[in-house]
């Protein structure tokens, strides 16, 4: 059964440290809806190993989905802290712009904060 777009997690990350991290557009194949999420994990070497494990996941439930680019998160759940920085070799820079408005809708009593920043 095809899932709903709007059952798709926004954020998928892990809950410490510096990890990479993927914006992705999922759709349902052909349709025009769409919504950007973040996933991200220290468990991956690259970035395209998150997507690699995404997009089977969003295929079985009758989504599209599309790497718009990555970076770096450095999670600190101690101080409520977040920074979105860096970028993907293999996919570009993700709109960090884009990725912290996302982390803000769950994790609304974080500071979450982004730059162009390599490091």
């Amino acid at each position: 059964m095809a899932g709903q777009l709007e059952s798709v997690p926004a954020v998928e990350i892990d809950r410490d440290g510096t990890f990479k991290y993927i914006l992705v557009r999922v759709q349902r194949a052909g349709g025009a809806e769409h919504q950007d999420v973040v996933r991200g994990t220290a468990a991956a070497e690259f970035h395209n190993h998150i997507f690699e494990k995404v997009n089977p996941e969003m295929e079985k439930l009758g989504f599209e989905c599309k790497c718009l680019g990555g970076g770096k998160i450095d999670h600190n759940s101690k101080d409520k802290k977040m920074r979105v920085f860096g970028l993907s070799t293999g996919y570009g820079k993700a709109d960090h712009a884009v990725a912290v408005e996302i982390l803000k809708k769950v994790y609304q009593d974080y500071e979450i904060t982004w730059s162009d920043d390599k490091k």
